[in-house]
C-alpha cells in the first residue's frame, strides 16, 4: 500500500489529526495489527458482531412488498436475537488547536501528496446541507475554488478538492491534493490562501444558486437511481437515525439556504488558523520549506510499520 502515497495519505492524516482516538486506526490495519491477529480474534469478532441486534437489512428494487415480506421472514426469522448491539465507544473527537505537520518521508517521490484540515463535523450535524451546498463551490466540484486555482489556472495538479467526511461522530475535513515536488511550497501557499479568500470574501448570491442547482441536479443518478444505490441510502438513515424528510424534504432545504446561511458556515466550519497538515514526499527536497507552516514538524519514514 505504501509505495502509494495517495493510497496511504488519509491513514497517515487520520492517525496524527486524531491521535488515540477509534478515527486515527485505518479500517484496513498496519503492518503490525494485521500481523498480531489470530484466528481466535477473528472467530471471538465474528460471533459478538454478526448478530442481529447488529444488523440492518435494505431491500430495494423491482417486487411486490407482501412477497419480499414474506421473504425476508423465511430467511431471517429464524434468526435469533440472543445478544445486544456492539458498539465502539466513539468519544466525541477535539478540534486540533494550532498549526501542527506531518512529513512522512518517501525517498523515491516525484509529488508531493499533502491534506491541510481538522476534526469536522458528525452526520447528524443540523447544519449538513449548507456545509454541502458551500463546499461544492469550495472544494467539491471541477469548477471549485481550490480546482481551479491549483490546477484549472496554474496547472500545478491534475486535482485538488475539500471534503467532509461525515461519521458517528466529528469526521474530518481535509484540503487534498498533489504536485510535483519543485512547486510543494507553491501549490501549499495556493490552497492556504484560497481557503483564505474564503473566509476573506465568502461567496456571491450567483454562487450560491449555481451550487444549489449542482446539488440538486447530481443528487438523483448520485444517490437514488439504482436499486443498489437506494438500499445503500436507507442503511444510512437507519444507522445514522435519521428521517425519510433527509431525502424527501432535501430539495427544500437546499432552496431555503440563504446568503447568511453561507456565510455563518464558514466561520464556523471552515478552519482558517488551526490546522494540521500531513505531506508525503521527498524528505530532502521538501523538509526545509515544510517548516514554515508549523512551529513543529514531526517527520516519519515511510518505511517504519504503521501511520
Amino acid at each position: 500500500a505504501k509505495d502509494s502515497a495517495q493510497g496511504v495519505i488519509r491513514n497517515y492524516f487520520q492517525g496524527f489529526l486524531y491521535g488515540a482516538h477509534p478515527y486515527g486506526r485505518p479500517t484496513g490495519g498496519n503492518e503490525k495489527s494485521l500481523a498480531a491477529i489470530t484466528r481466535d480474534d477473528v472467530v471471538k469478532f465474528h460471533s459478538a458482531t454478526y448478530v442481529p441486534a447488529n444488523v440492518i437489512l435494505a431491500i430495494a428494487g423491482d417486487f411486490k412488498l407482501a412477497d419480499m415480506e414474506k421473504l425476508a421472514t423465511q430467511r431471517f426469522g429464524p434468526w435469533i436475537a440472543s445478544m445486544k448491539p456492539v458498539r465502539v465507544d466513539l468519544p466525541t473527537p477535539k478540534p486540533a488547536e494550532g498549526r501542527h505537520l506531518l512529513l512522512v518521508d518517501k525517498p523515491d517521490a516525484t509529488q508531493t501528496y499533502f491534506m491541510i484540515g481538522n476534526v469536522g463535523i458528525a452526520r447528524n450535524n443540523p447544519d449538513r446541507v449548507p456545509i454541502e451546498v458551500v463546499n461544492v463551490l469550495f472544494g467539491g466540484r471541477f469548477t471549485s475554488m481550490l480546482n481551479t486555482a491549483l490546477r484549472i489556472k496554474s496547472g500545478l495538479t491534475y486535482g485538488a478538492n475539500a471534503s467532509f467526511d461525515q461519521r458517528r461522530v466529528a469526521g474530518p475535513f481535509a484540503i487534498s491534493s498533489y504536485t510535483a515536488n519543485a512547486t510543494t511550497e507553491k501549490a501549499l501557499d495556493m490552497a492556504l490562501a484560497v481557503l483564505d479568500e474564503l473566509h476573506r470574501k465568502g461567496i456571491t448570491e450567483a454562487d450560491l444558486a449555481s451550487a444549489k442547482a449542482y446539488i440538486k441536479g447530481t443528487l438523483p443518478p448520485q444517490m437514488l437511481e439504482t436499486g443498489d444505490q437506494l438500499a445503500t441510502l436507507l442503511t444510512q438513515l437507519q444507522y445514522y437515525g435519521l428521517p425519510d424528510a433527509e431525502v424527501d424534504g432535501f430539495y427544500a432545504k437546499v432552496d431555503a439556504m440563504t446568503h447568511a446561511d453561507a456565510e455563518r458556515v464558514i466561520r464556523t466550519y471552515y478552519p482558517s488558523d488551526a490546522l494540521t497538515f500531513v505531506l508525503i514526499g521527498k524528505g530532502k527536497e521538501i523538509e526545509t520549506l515544510a517548516r514554515k507552516y508549523a512551529p513543529e514538524l514531526k517527520t516519519r519514514a515511510i518505511s517504519e510499520p504503521g501511520f
